[in-house]
């Protein structure tokens, strides 16, 4: 006799009335929404749409730990993800899903691998001091455009070392900016396509996403017939061989990834960089202590490697800074075969989306969630953060750039406080959270340091 089906139950419901007299607003700024229904539903709540949808939110951890990680095979990145994405940047590491992903991922790990990571340092401090050598002080300054500029330059030089020039890059960035504020608008606005394909808006953006990738082939057919080396990421990438066939990367493939190296890569560094120096301009404590830190690190080497491993605290500010602001704060997965995940059983292709923001800052993890506590990351305390904490994702989709972020804003900050003081007066920063976790407005003072 056939086995009974078990009958589908989701975690408590938001009404769908509720969910659409809201829904402008939430589209403009769904964190504060987020947190009202957790309180109101739960650490995980669902939403049904239509006969058949469901859409499910998570602040749990053993719902965050079962899709990203113990049964992931059952969990690819939703359509929103992939198809608006992967139109304009290709299919690559952050757009793919399968054996395809696998495949890619397996190609390009060994070219994010630490020894390689080691020796992008030098051109990464050269990046930073060439960035933040002048910065405009006896006045209040928005420090994200500062953070932006500077998180694509390193990326860029890190990518194509010397290669490409000043105006084509910025070409470049002006380009993949653009590309993002529309991408957010599709996502966001969906009711809104037929609008954006009919006013034209989907083919100039599709032409610019084609612009930059003419440019990005441009640079990879140059660096195919130079005899030189460059010990940039763009040589290793051109050495990469896939196991079974021995055959490189297509060109075209070449662009996709290097196309999302450039968005996943530069963006979410300038925001993280963004909130970690205003946390340090609000905590004059954490900042003398950062200081303090980095002058006895210089004291001891010169060698920019060799100091990052003298900086503990100084990167516990910035794991604390990407628990109050997590640059990717939110992700999504569709399941690909019914599942029960706790107490629910779940039809195929439910939504289930994870905020990372909310898993950050639930008091059932962390003690004085909303509290700038840097020492939470320090000794014995940093194993209470395991299992709770994914500023980089999780599981084999973790963001494969996580050692290369982590260098550099090391050595960011580092710079930064060594050569200036900062200073508030925002109480609160105000938050855009797009594609990733973005500040508006977020002004600080510099002050040079007597040196």
């Amino acid at each position: 006799m056939a086995e009974k089906q078990r009958a589908y139950n989701y975690p408590d419901r938001l009404p769908l009335l509720k969910f659409f007299l809201k829904a402008e607003k939430i589209r403009k700024n769904p964190i504060p929404f987020h947190r009202e229904f957790f309180n109101t539903y739960g650490d995980t709540f669902s939403v049904k749409l239509g006969r058949k949808k469901y859409i499910m939110l998570s602040r749990d951890k053993d719902v965050v730990q079962y899709i990203l990680q113990k049964n992931h095979k059952n969990y690819y990145k939703s359509s929103i993800q992939t198809k608006y994405l992967s139109k304009y940047l290709g299919m690559g590491l952050l757009t793919a899903n399968g054996p395809f992903w696998l495949r890619q991922r397996r190609l390009i790990q060994p070219a994010f691998h630490k020894k390689k990571m080691d020796s992008l340092v030098g051109l990464m401090q050269e990046t930073i001091e060439k960035e933040l050598y002048q910065l405009p002080t006896g006045c209040s300054t928005d420090v994200f455009p500062i953070m932006n500029q500077l998180a694509f330059n390193v990326v860029a030089s890190s990518l194509f070392n010397l290669t490409v020039d000043e105006d084509t890059l910025k070409r470049l960035q002006t380009i993949i900016q653009e590309i993002q504020l529309f991408l957010v608008k599709e996502v966001r606005l969906p009711h809104k396509g037929w609008w954006f394909n009919l006013s034209g808006q989907v083919k100039k953006h599709l032409n610019l996403a084609e612009e930059s990738r003419s440019i990005i082939g441009g640079v990879i057919e140059e660096r195919k017939t130079s005899k030189e080396k460059h010990d940039d990421l763009l040589d290793m990438l051109l050495a990469t061989r896939y196991e079974d066939t021995g055959e490189p990367m297509s060109t075209k493939q070449l662009i996709d990834e290097i196309s999302i190296l450039f968005v996943a890569g530069h963006e979410t560094t300038a925001n993280a960089l963004a909130f970690t120096s205003y946390l340090l301009a609000r905590d004059q404590d954490a900042q003398q202590r950062v200081f303090e830190e980095v002058d006895m690190a210089h004291e001891k080497t010169n060698n920019s490697l060799e100091q990052i491993k003298l900086l503990p605290f100084t990167r516990a500010v910035i794991d604390e800074s990407m628990r109050l602001y997590p640059p990717a704060w939110i992700t999504d997965r569709e399941n690909l075969e019914d599942d029960t995940i706790g107490d629910y059983h779940i039809m195929k292709n439910t939504l289930v989306g994870v905020s990372f923001y909310e898993l950050h800052r639930n008091p059932k993890y962390w003690k004085d969630p909303e509290e700038f506590q840097p020492e939470r990351f320090l000794g014995e305390r940093r194993k209470e953060t395991t299992g709770v904490y994914f500023p980089f994702g999780a599981g084999p989709r973790m963001c494969i750039g996580m050692g290369f972020a982590i260098y550099e804003m090391v050595l960011a900050i580092a710079y930064l406080v060594k050569n200036y003081e900062l200073s508030t007066s925002l109480e609160k920063p105000q938050l855009n959270p797009l594609i990733t976790l973005k500040p508006v407005d977020l002004m600080i003072e510099f002050k040079n340091r007597k040196q």
